[in-house]
């Protein structure tokens, strides 16, 4: 009787992880949908060469983390050769594939005075994908200071996403700081553009 109650035990945990999983990768389908069908530089037909890695749960990883006091920030170099100011906002420590990992996240001095984005939190990184199966110059995270649960954070690379200067010349996107340089491969989130420009 004791052995049937662990099996099935045992089930109904495999059961909600496979249902947890589905439904992480119905909310991944969900926003790659909603980030092609509104993005603001790739239009029309071009919508079709926007290419992701295969979801990858595992890539959906905890975070650590530590708030940085930052109150001078630093020039950030731009894919134009411009600059633009940054805040260290706090870092963030994980593990993906064994490794651990960490990431700096900034806030941009220009959008802290919008009301709309003045929690919002930035995380520019490249990965041994970078140049390769994901864009040359980098991928971006975001997410807000809400989204950060005293000292944890749910890091999603599923969400990764390229700059605009990925789609077309003409843009100032902020190039990842070298100390954002993971020692992995995140194959999660968006790859390389299928079309040249």
């Amino acid at each position: 009787m004791q052995k049937l109650f662990y099996l099935l035990l045992f089930l109904f945990i495999a059961e909600t992880a496979v249902a947890q999983n589905d439904q992480y990768k119905k909310n991944v389908i969900a926003w790659q949908q909603k980030y092609v069908a509104s993005h603001e530089v790739v239009k029309g037909k071009d919508k079709k060469y926007f290419r992701f890695f295969p979801i990858d749960p595992s890539f959906f990883v905890p975070a650590i983390f530590e708030k940085v006091i930052d109150t001078v920030g630093f020039p950030m170099r731009t894919s134009a050769g411009t600059e633009q100011h940054f805040f260290t906002y706090g870092t963030l420590k994980f593990m993906v594939k064994g490794i651990v990992c960490k990431l700096f996240v900034y806030q941009s001095e220009d959008l802290m005075k919008t009301p709309k984005y003045k929690d919002y939190l930035f995380v520019p990184f490249t990965d041994k994908t970078t140049g390769k199966e994901s864009y040359a110059s980098g991928r971006y995270l975001e997410f807000y200071s809400s989204d950060i649960q005293g000292t944890s954070l749910k890091l999603d690379f599923n969400g990764a996403y390229n700059p605009y200067c990925a789609y077309a010349n003409g843009y100032h996107c902020p190039l990842p700081p070298k100390e954002n340089n993971l020692p992995v491969a995140i194959k999660a989130g968006e790859m390389n553009f299928g079309k040249k420009h």
